[in-house]
């Protein structure tokens, strides 16, 4: 009988949960074992009734099972209370807390922009992506409460699974995505004060189960206010890339953004130009003006004291926007589109980024 149970094991390791990112063997979802390798019953245990994964769930641990015993068969069950409380206990810890505070190997990255209108949750999702794409554990948190897109970026429909008090974020292209257009019905506005901002942030980093993540990108809301604040305070040792686009207005604004990064202690990456010049039959025109991300990159270097660079210039494209609109970023169907191969070219920037003893720093000059 322990050579059956270890075989339905080995069988079995090969399902992974797709919420959890871990093997169904080392999340105790696997239950009573009955039978003989003719006959064969397993027992497979949901987290949650409503686990949106059931279905995958059991059909994948029947192609597994079936590998190796052609007449098995599976029954899906739910855990119990203990049983559940056992699982998030292994997962988070006797405690919620942050994941991503002192000591943590995550590298997170704000993007900010200071105003609206500039594609900074377009990048910033193609970014994600793209990490994605490279082979890394990528989260996303849509920071922006009152004009928050990231859903719509990425085409998610999917609400988080509740475990009691813990959430676990729906996958996009390979990505943990957490909005609270999650949590809303359609096209709901979101009117709150500071403590409610804080709080939502709050539940952000601590009630989603996150797991183990190379990179956590954070979609910042244009200015300076409430929700800039509570993300300095929970997230003091995360870094900054500043978005602006080639008009002087939108540098002015952006420099405010990064310097009140700087001010919040969060180290400046560099600086992104969005919608630098429309290229038409090999000619560049500059529909928004020029030299907006030079401007930010000098006056932010100037005021900080150290050098910040002016990391990319993403051109005008039509197709950037069609494939945000239609919740597929670019990235993955268009790489070889100019604005997506200088987004990918970021993307490759950003990945060697390492943790130093005091602080991220970057282990190559980045320029333009």
């Amino acid at each position: 009988m322990d050579e059956l149970v270890e075989a339905v094991y080995s069988a079995l390791s090969n399902v992974i949960d797709p919420e959890l990112r871990l093997p169904i063997t080392e999340l105790d979802m696997v239950g009573e074992i009955t039978g003989n390798g003719d006959e064969l019953s397993v027992e497979i245990k949901l987290t949650v009734s409503h686990c949106p994964q059931s279905k995958y769930l059991e059909q994948e641990s029947l192609k597994q099972l079936r590998e190796v015993f052609p007449n098995a068969t599976v029954i899906m069950k739910v855990m119990s209370k203990a049983e559940l409380d056992e699982l998030k206990l292994k997962l988070r810890g006797p405690k919620k807390q942050n994941p991503f505070g002192q000591g943590s190997s995550t590298r997170v990255i704000l993007v900010g922009s200071g105003k609206g209108g500039v594609g900074k949750s377009t990048i910033t999702a193609n970014l994600a992506v793209s990490l994605a794409q490279s082979g890394y554990q990528v989260g996303l948190i849509d920071a922006d409460i009152f004009g928050f897109s990231i859903t719509q970026q990425l085409g998610i429909t999917d609400r988080p699974t509740r475990l009691d008090d813990m959430m676990l974020p729906p996958i996009a292209f390979g990505v943990k995505v957490i909005s609270i257009g999650m949590f809303l019905a359609g096209n709901e506005p979101v009117s709150w004060r500071g403590p409610m901002l804080h709080k939502a942030i709050e539940q952000f980093l601590t009630d989603v189960y996150w797991g183990s993540l190379d990179f956590l990108l954070i979609d910042m809301p244009p200015g300076t206010g409430d929700v800039a604040i509570s993300i300095g305070q929970l997230l003091p040792n995360a870094k900054a890339l500043v978005l602006t686009t080639a008009a002087k207005a939108a540098a002015l604004v952006s420099v405010r953004s990064g310097l009140a990064a700087s001010k919040a202690g969060h180290e400046l990456i560099g600086v992104v130009e969005n919608l630098s010049w429309l290229e038409t039959n090999g000619s560049k025109e500059n529909l928004f003006g020029s030299g907006g991300g030079n401007q930010v990159s000098k006056e932010l270097s100037v005021a900080t004291g150290k050098e910040v660079s002016l990391l990319a210039q993403i051109p005008v494209s039509r197709q950037l926007s069609a494939s945000s609109d239609a919740g597929r970023p670019m990235v993955l169907d268009f790489p070889e589109e100019p604005a997506a191969r200088v987004i990918n070219s970021l993307a490759e920037k950003l990945s060697q980024l390492k943790l130093g003893k005091e602080s991220l720093t970057l282990n190559v000059k980045l320029s333009t």
